[in-house]
């Protein structure tokens, strides 16, 4: 997300940011550069407009001018007014009512909007420990409550049986009924989505929302339809009060015009970003973040709450014990280290989200790093355990077995035997305290200065 505007961006802040002093010419250039920036991102033209000219009154004024170093102050004032445009703070759903808390899902056909309803679930039982129950309230698109159902098994939360002979307002008030019963904290409520906005589609919603009196009503749009994903919110915010805005597909968009209008435009905020097509792909939107990922500063919280949740901690903990006692590192460990890798969004994710690595996370994508994980780790699943524990003693038989087995061709073992070996030999390294010394060294530098990194961060 943001890949075009960060590579805009990073090139016309490099000029201004060397420079000892900033004068009206260097100032209004740089923000001629920012304005066709945004605008190519597909931003609204009046948000473009506000944020320019605040950005440049900011900037022509005595905050500047007095500062040390003002080609950063600059860039700090860019990133201020970023933070600004697209809301100050995350603002994380209001659940504070009488359970069941009832959230109203609208938006239209396409968007996601039943794949979200699945990850706000999740979501919400594992980070937030909420008894959560859902239900479709779609009875015109076909196998959309089949789709639902599915879903609510995978993510392991309650699924309320509806029908398409049903009246949607019907199905909600039955699945209100049902979650008081059973004392479920919240219930998630599907309703249709139509091609494009039609009266009939307002008029229905209109009836949901009076007869579910929601503490939520969040619009699911798709960011990559851009310009239109704000246009398109705004309508629905004239006929429903919607209280904000999951912008879904955010992980394809590379443009953000959306992210960044949105807010500004309808006067909603941003509570999450899909980010890809997993349950778990569901992001709390922090705008501070997300400005400094697009000013290429990364976004190590993320990272790091994102570590906290998806590595195994018990793996993580047997790798150092393994390594602290000068036991040999195998490939079943360097599988594991693959895998823990692609639950986090691969090296293109990790890349995105560590400071000043943007441009790596492109040169990462352009060299398909993510294809040459596959084939690393499909080679050491056509392995068996004893060859996985002892790759050095592989035959040429083995080998060419191994390659068979896993259709790939002798150059990749090689390669990965040697990265292996690598690998292996830093690892050793770490014996004794070295691995625990690394790790408070990378903790020390931090946000709060020794709280350390989750285990598995370390390696």
């Amino acid at each position: 997300m943001f890949d075009n505007l960060q590579d805009r961006l990073a090139g016309t802040f490099k000029k201004i940011t060397g420079k000892a002093r900033l004068t009206d010419d260097n100032i209004q250039a740089t923000l001629r550069e920012v304005r066709k920036a945004l605008l190519e991102a597909d931003v609204a033209l009046p948000v473009v407009k506000d944020f320019v000219g605040r950005v440049r009154s900011r900037a022509l004024g005595t905050q500047v001018g007095k500062a040390l170093n003002p080609g950063q102050q600059f860039l700090k004032i860019v990133e201020s007014e970023l933070v600004a445009v697209m809301g100050e703070a995350n603002e994380s759903l209001n659940l504070a009512a009488r359970p069941p808390a009832v959230i109203l899902m609208a938006g239209l056909q396409g968007a996601g909007k039943t794949t979200s309803v699945a990850k706000l679930a999740k979501f919400l039982t594992e980070r937030e420990k909420k008894k959560v129950l859902v239900v479709s309230a779609d009875v015109y698109r076909p196998a959309a409550i089949a789709q639902l159902q599915t879903l609510a098994q995978e993510v392991g939360v309650e699924f309320f049986p509806s029908s398409e002979s049903d009246k949607p307002d019907a199905i909600a008030t039955a699945a209100i009924d049902h979650a008081k019963r059973q004392f479920f904290d919240v219930l998630i409520v599907d309703t249709a989505g139509r091609l494009h906005i039609d009266e009939a589609l307002m008029d229905e919603i209109r009836l949901l929302h009076k007869v579910t009196d929601p503490v939520e009503t969040l619009f699911v749009i798709d960011a990559m339809i851009g310009q239109d994903a704000v246009n398109t919110a705004q309508a629905f915010n004239d006929a429903l009060p919607l209280t904000g805005v999951i912008l879904t597909k955010a992980d394809g968009d590379a443009r953000g015009g959306a992210a960044l209008s949105v807010r500004q435009v309808t006067g909603k905020p941003i509570k999450f970003l899909g980010m890809g097509e997993k349950v778990d792909a569901l992001e709390p939107f922090h705008p501070d973040r997300i400005a400094s990922r697009i000013l290429g500063m990364g976004d190590v919280m993320s990272l790091i709450e994102e570590a906290e949740r998806k590595i195994d901690k018990d793996k993580a903990e047997k790798l150092v014990k393994k390594v602290q006692k000068g036991k040999r590192f195998d490939l079943e460990d360097l599988r594991d280290q693959l895998q823990q890798m692609q639950d986090m969004g691969g090296l293109t994710g990790l890349m995105d989200k560590l400071p000043g690595m943007g441009n790596m996370s492109q040169m990462v994508q352009q060299a398909d790093m993510g294809k040459q994980f596959k084939v690393m780790e499909a080679l050491i699943g056509s392995m068996t355990p004893w060859e996985r524990r002892n790759p050095d003693n592989l035959t040429s038989s083995r080998k060419r077995r191994i390659t068979q087995g896993s259709g790939t061709n002798i150059q990749d073992l090689n390669r990965l035997l040697k990265q292996h070996k690598q690998m292996a030999k830093m690892m050793k390294k770490m014996k004794g305290g070295g691995m625990s010394k690394m790790m408070r060294g990378l903790g020390g530098m931090m946000p709060g200065g020794g709280g350390g990194l989750p285990p598995g961060m370390g390696r």
